[in-house]
């Protein structure tokens, strides 16, 4: 432990100080409560470390370089030769100059909390057990515990050296060829980043198509924008065993697939195991930890983040901790919905979208309407030139006039999405939308050319 526990008995304990406990355990702190946080690894968890923060400096720094790329034709000619560790130096230390855990701890004390570095585990409503020794909890207990990589278990696999996330963003010295198993969000953001800076990639997914949760024209967008950087992409595809003799082999059933080096990027999964929550009549076997609008777990228990399975985004993470930290208190406000979850895959170019795409909104018997426009089409998408591809699509519900779910993808994706995802989320009618003064040239703009598609 890096630090004793105080009194066998505090206000609050939060298990787990990743983002969203950490903003728990920091607000309860200042509110005045007595609060034990325990993390046995780095405080901040996946996102500072791992994922949000250093792979958005990867993917800035592969952007320049397809940026430079672009000057042909623009405006001359433009020689890239990219360092990658130089750039892979200057994440790891500016990284570690923000988000450093200790500077984390020290926050987190100077509120008036408590921490200790090691393992919790529940032992009954109010109870938790801290490296073997008993705490009682007067308030409760919140538990931020996030989740792990997911590994598929495809024969062979578990005995090769394989990257996750993690091996990938501290690495130094890049191989020549790498296959990324997983067409999704993390797994498409780095086999971008990688391919620009010269490896050969390939990515592999096991679904028909990449990004297969989100709408079918942003995967087709995806996988045209990936191509065009030479990445090569096999879709629908089975492996059925992988061997490792210093290089990696998908064995695939039509044919073989050889790299330096496999990144399996397949998703990751709550862990429930080793928490105790069988104690307080939870199943530790479950997918998440089922919570309320109040991200109440049971009597004295809550649980935010990843953890509960409402979508494995840092921004949802510390919007539930906002919501629990209030119920706890006692104040009043809004209880949690998720109907406007917005979420950006940040290839380029940028995929952003929020609500429900038109197969889910068709599932959910909804009577779907869609408007759809193409950014290069649009006044700011034909200055842009080199590098303008992307769309923007509406999904309505025709009975209501109500805007469901929506997708931006193309140059700043992620940040036209953010009209979309307050119209979501407000409730907004189309019929406003189509009144609203939309400024030139802008790339939001063309929200209110799919608004003129939906009318067509």
């Amino acid at each position: 432990m890096s630090a004793q526990i105080p009194d066998r008995t505090v206000d609050v304990v939060v298990v787990g100080l990743g983002v969203a406990g950490e903003a728990v355990a920091g607000e309860l702190a200042s509110a005045g409560l007595e609060v034990l946080g325990v993390e046995s690894r780095l405080v901040g968890g996946e996102c500072p470390y791992w994922g949000c923060i250093p792979s958005k400096m990867m993917i800035r720094a592969a952007g320049l370089i397809a940026e430079t790329r672009r000057v042909e034709g623009l405006a001359g000619k433009a020689n890239v030769t990219p360092d990658w560790a130089q750039v892979a130096e200057r994440i790891r230390r500016e990284a570690t100059d923000d988000w450093d855990d200790q500077v984390a701890v020290d926050r987190f004390t100077g509120q008036g909390g408590h921490f200790v570095r090691g393992r919790a585990q529940l032992a009954g409503p109010g109870r938790v057990l801290v490296d073997g020794q008993l705490v009682e909890a007067r308030r409760g207990v919140v538990l931020a515990t996030g989740t792990v990589a997911s590994i598929p278990p495809i024969p062979g696999l578990a005995d090769t050296p394989y990257w996750t996330n993690r091996e990938a963003i501290e690495l130094t010295t890049l191989p020549d060829s790498l296959i990324v198993l997983g067409g999704g969000a993390i797994g498409l953001e780095l086999a971008q980043v990688f391919a620009r800076f010269g490896v050969a990639v390939t990515v592999v997914e096991a679904a028909d198509r990449l990004l297969a949760a989100e709408e079918p024209e942003s995967s087709t967008l995806v996988q045209e924008a990936l191509e065009s950087d030479d990445i090569t992409v096999v879709t629908s595809a089975k492996v059925d065993r992988v061997t490792h003799d210093g290089r990696f082999t998908l064995h695939l059933p039509d044919r073989d697939l050889t790299a330096d080096r496999l990144l399996v990027a397949t998703g990751r999964r709550v862990d429930l195991t080793g928490l105790g929550v069988d104690t307080v009549g939870l199943d530790p076997a479950g997918r998440a930890l089922e919570v309320d609008e109040h991200l109440r777990a049971g009597e004295g228990l809550w649980a935010v983040g990843d953890v509960t399975g409402h979508g494995a985004f840092t921004h949802v993470g510390t919007y539930q901790a906002k919501i629990a930290v209030r119920d706890i208190l006692g104040d009043p406000g809004p209880a949690a919905e998720y109907d406007a979850v917005p979420r950006v895959t940040f290839t380029d170019p940028e995929v952003g979208a929020v609500g429900l795409t038109e197969a889910q909104a068709r599932d959910r018997g909804i009577a779907v309407r869609t408007g759809l426009a193409q950014v290069p089409s649009s006044a700011r998408g034909w200055i842009h030139k080199a590098g303008n591809e992307g769309l923007i699509k509406l999904v309505v519900d025709a009975d209501t006039g109500l805007l469901v779910g929506a997708t931006s993808a193309g140059p700043a994706g992620g940040e036209v999405l953010g009209a979309l995802a307050v119209a979501v989320h407000g409730r907004v009618p189309v019929d406003r939308l189509r009144h609203m003064i939309y400024a030139y040239p802008t790339f939001h703009r063309g929200i209110e050319d799919a608004l003129r598609d939906l009318d067509a």
